[in-house]
């Protein structure tokens, strides 16, 4: 069974940063393309963040430059680094695989992200 546990959210000022982590268990982590999805208020999930087992990363365009995407497979944990933070940054972030892979996998309890001054 695949666990994913999001943490490192919370309220923060715009132009702030903070540090996501996201801890997998019952997979065989370095093997697959792990991403942060966003869910913003009254919005659908979307991703925002990918990085291959190969570490080859790809961003959404609001995002790039500003959020950093990074793994440690011997932790089997997936990092998301947010500088210059802005209020639509806000909402719940969650990890998982690619879109195919999170449908099968199921989702954690994300963490929340407030950008807010």
């Amino acid at each position: 069974q695949v666990q994913l546990v999001e943490s490192g959210g919370g309220l923060v000022q715009p132009g702030g940063s903070l540090r996501l982590s996201c801890a997998a268990s019952g997979i065989i982590f370095s093997i697959y393309t792990m991403g942060w999805y966003r869910q913003a208020p009254g919005k659908q999930r979307e991703m925002v963040a990918r990085i291959t087992s190969g570490d080859r990363t790809n961003y959404a365009n609001s995002v790039k430059g500003r959020l950093t995407i990074s793994r440690d497979n011997a932790k089997n944990t997936v990092y998301l680094q947010m500088n210059s933070l802005k209020p639509e940054d806000t909402g719940v972030y969650y990890c998982n695989g690619d879109e195919t892979l999170a449908r099968a996998w199921g989702w954690g309890q994300g963490t929340q992200v407030t950008v807010s001054s």
